[in-house]
């Protein structure tokens, strides 16, 4: 059974950032992505330019307001997992993800409203080594995606 994994982008500031989820989710074999609030959403040239085509065939959808979305996905069997360092966070690299899975990503400044979080199952994080608090967005996804569906 192939692992079903959703990805939540909400309030993305950066198209930038947005290009490269697509590009990322493609190749780690996401699911779809999930775009909400402020975050743009194709066509838009600034997604083109990182995304490199990967927006015309990649599945997504846009939901202005995600609770009623995340309510009835988790009605569906999915579990909601929030990528943000908060005091409950579960280390990415040892989590046992449970299928299907939808991960939220947030803003690049104030990450994961706690509105959205009170949604998730699990909060997850990733270790920091060095001086600086927190990855850029699309590399965390980036971590988190290909973590979970290769190694979790």
């Amino acid at each position: 059974m192939k692992k079903k994994l959703i990805v939540l982008a909400h309030n993305i500031r950066s198209t930038y950032n947005v290009g490269s989820f697509f590009r990322t989710a493609d190749g780690a074999g996401v699911t779809k992505i999930v775009l909400s609030g402020y975050t743009a959403h194709p066509p838009h040239k600034g997604i083109a330019k990182v995304a490199l085509g990967a927006e015309e065939w990649f599945p997504w959808e846009y939901v202005q307001t995600p609770g009623a979305w995340l309510k009835k996905m988790k009605k569906t069997g999915y579990h909601v997992a929030v990528l943000e360092q908060t005091s409950q966070a579960k280390n990415l690299f040892t989590w046992k993800p449970k299928w299907p899975l939808i991960v939220i990503v947030g803003n690049e400044v104030k990450g994961v409203s706690p509105a959205l979080q009170k949604y998730a199952d699990t909060h997850l994080e990733i270790p920091m080594l060095g001086q600086k608090e927190s990855l850029n967005v699309a590399t965390a996804m980036g971590v988190a995606v290909y973590e979970l569906l290769h190694h979790g």
